[in-house]
């Protein structure tokens, strides 16, 4: 019988390093092929289209552009002012509340109160998380109290707070407070509990407890769910604030947004109404992508704890 030698197997060809293209808008990069050699990959540059489609803070502002279009389309349809302005309309009415200076007047005593309730919020939900977290005695106080008054809306407690404070700036603050204090504090008490053992256990080992445990451990740790919760006490508190505006009106002897913008229904002033509607959208928008971006940007995405 007579027997064959198999041939050797071909030795794989060495990897071609191609020359740069001549065309400098193509990048030729190498990379691994199916059969183990390697291949060129072609990268191309984003087209302008491309590049734009990318800003975040474009693709928002085109979305903003398509709703005012539908609302400048669908007021021109009902040509009827005193039930749905136009875009257009309620704009020219914003500029000339603008120019007058009684939208900023009311915003800015909007803001004021606001500014007052929130700060006293987050300052109170801090000491409850911060006992919940100290001790069990204080887990089940904050339980119970968010249990009992959580699911309580805020504005429901504005006549009481009228009787016990009077018609001021304290009993706005008081609702506001409440409307707070119950979103942050369960906010960041899930994020504390979600913190793990190991890492809780390395700061105990470096001899950190009590608020240095807090402050250099959880809080960092947990600061994603803070910052939820955060955001979620600022649009209640400027929904409660409004409201109670609305319901109440004058706090002080001047009003804020809410009651400018009752004071126009009264007199069927509706361009007037949807103005101070887009004020407070306005005021919205820049708090979100402007403060809370701004922060999320410098804490939760430069640490490397979201995409």
């Amino acid at each position: 019988m007579s027997s064959a030698l198999a041939d050797p197997p071909a030795a794989a060809p060495p990897p071609v390093h191609r020359a740069p293209s001549a065309r400098p808008e193509i990048v030729h990069t190498l990379g691994p092929a199916r059969d183990g050699t390697a291949a060129p990959v072609v990268e191309k540059p984003l087209s302008i289209l491309e590049r734009l489609y990318n800003q975040g803070w474009l693709r928002k502002l085109m979305i903003l552009a398509v709703l005012a279009g539908i609302w400048e389309v669908y007021g021109r349809y009902l040509d009827n002012d005193l039930l749905f302005p136009t875009f257009s309309a309620t704009v020219e009415a914003f500029f000339r509340g603008i120019m007058d200076g009684t939208l900023p007047a009311r915003a800015w005593s909007s803001l004021q109160v606001l500014l007052m309730g929130y700060a006293a919020g987050v300052a109170l939900a801090s000491v409850l998380t911060g006992l919940a977290i100290a001790t069990r005695v204080g887990t089940d106080v904050l339980e119970t109290l968010t249990a009992m008054f959580n699911p309580l809306p805020a504005i429901a407690l504005l006549p009481l707070a009228l009787i016990w404070f009077g018609l001021g700036n304290g009993s706005l603050i008081f609702v506001l407070v409440h409307s707070v204090t119950w979103a942050i504090a369960l906010n960041t008490h899930s994020g504390f509990l979600s913190v793990s053992r190991t890492l809780t256990m390395v700061g105990r080992n470096y001899g950190l407890s009590g608020p240095r445990l807090i402050g250099k451990i959880l809080i960092p740790a947990a600061f994603p769910a803070i910052l939820t919760g955060l955001k979620v006490g600022w649009a209640f508190a400027w929904r409660t604030l409004i409201a109670a505006e609305l319901v109440f009106g004058v706090s002080s002897g001047s009003g804020g947004l809410g009651w400018f913008i009752f004071e126009n229904k009264n007199m069927l002033d509706i361009p007037n109404v949807f103005a101070g509607l887009l004020t407070v959208i306005l005021i919205g928008l820049v708090v979100e992508n402007l403060i809370f971006q701004t922060i999320e940007a410098r804490t939760i995405r430069r640490w490397g704890m979201q995409a």
